[in-house]
């Protein structure tokens, strides 16, 4: 039997979540709210129907499941009334605007005994789960360093993105994905955090940011993110320890280049612009195989279905309280160490 779903926010994501449920084949949209009276009648236009109130549907006994995706510092109120009102809740990312709303919210979740997680759409893209899958075939041995990086050329929207009060800025819009997609991948302790923002076309909250993630045993992550690249850099880059794989784009497939013989009989020179070199010499068909990788599959309706059954106590959920903490708690060193303009140790 579908879920009773209501979406509370019908924005840009509060129309995604929306739309995905007229699809979907565990949930039913009981409706929306939305505290702008326009953004109601535009769902009822649509054919949807739109609650008058938040205590509205907090009181309706049918809905099994609220959808919040409202600006974040508003977050926390409406995941804890929810939840206070018995509800299974799907958070927005970034789920809190810090560690400490987030412990409110789990501790509610607890005491009502509902579930309660954050919505990250990303574990779903397909260039993360081309690189997941590398990592979880073994097939170039263990991971050294991945680079992974979104890039482009408009700035922070004009909304509330742009606003610190509101909880804007590219770490808790962009970076809760990215970092979220590489601790997928990593399951080492993380040691230490370097971040350095940029402050381009926002003077309130960064527009961008360079972000170093050391772990435990030497391994290493970049996450950069930019909003004034007018030329993108590739979107992952991966070294180990048998090869390399890159995705220039997200809508390119990974090519992977294997190390099949590390040394060669005889390496011989390529002439670069001002002498010769050995140690820069490319590689060949003799010591290295390369191929693509197809496109993995992906349905972003699994994010659902995996959240039913965990109402019904068939599934873990996808996003655990756990990993929701670990990704905030980066966050936080993110904003330390930008503060400080150094690198952060920290036990994550």
């Amino acid at each position: 039997m579908k879920k009773n779903l209501v979406v509370v926010g019908y924005g840009g994501m509060g129309g995604w979540h929306a739309d995905h449920a007229l699809k979907s084949d565990v949930v039913e949209l009981l409706g929306i709210y939305d505290i702008k009276p326009e953004r109601s009648a535009l769902a009822r236009e649509r054919g949807i129907f739109a609650y008058d109130s938040l205590d509205a549907p907090l009181a309706d006994d049918r809905v099994d499941i609220i959808t919040v995706a409202v600006p974040n510092d508003s977050h926390i109120d409406i995941v804890l009334r929810a939840l206070e009102a018995g509800k299974n809740v799907i958070c927005e990312k970034p789920v809190a605007m810090d560690s400490r709303e987030l412990e409110e919210m789990i501790s509610a979740a607890e005491k009502s005994g509902r579930i309660f997680s954050v919505h990250q759409n990303r574990r779903f893209d397909v260039d993360f789960l081309a690189m997941k899958q590398i990592k979880e075939s073994g097939e170039l041995g263990d991971i050294i360093n991945i680079e992974s990086r979104i890039h482009g050329s408009r700035g922070i929207p004009s909304d509330w993105r742009g606003e610190k009060k509101h909880g804007g800025g590219m770490v808790l819009d962009w970076g809760v994905h990215l970092i979220d997609q590489l601790l997928q991948i990593f399951d080492e302790k993380i040691e230490r955090v370097n971040c350095v923002f940029d402050h381009i076309t926002n003077q309130e909250v960064d527009d961008g940011f360079k972000l170093n993630i050391y772990f435990e045993g030497g391994k290493s992550a970049y996450i950069e993110v930019g909003t004034y690249n007018f030329i993108a850099m590739p979107r992952f880059y991966m070294r180990a320890q048998k090869g390399s794989a890159i995705i220039t784009d997200w809508r390119e497939n990974c090519r992977v280049t294997k190390c099949k013989y590390w040394h060669e009989s005889e390496v011989i020179p390529v002439e670069t612009a001002a002498g010769l070199t050995k140690t820069m010499a490319p590689r060949d068909f003799v010591t290295v195989d390369e191929y693509q990788l197809d496109r993995p599959s992906s349905d972003v309706h699994d994010y659902y279905r995996n959240f039913c059954a965990a109402i019904d106590g068939t599934a873990t959920q996808l996003v655990t309280h756990a990993e929701m903490r670990r990704v905030m708690k980066v966050m936080e060193a993110c904003f330390e160490s930008d503060r400080l303009k150094q690198t952060i140790n920290v036990e994550l």
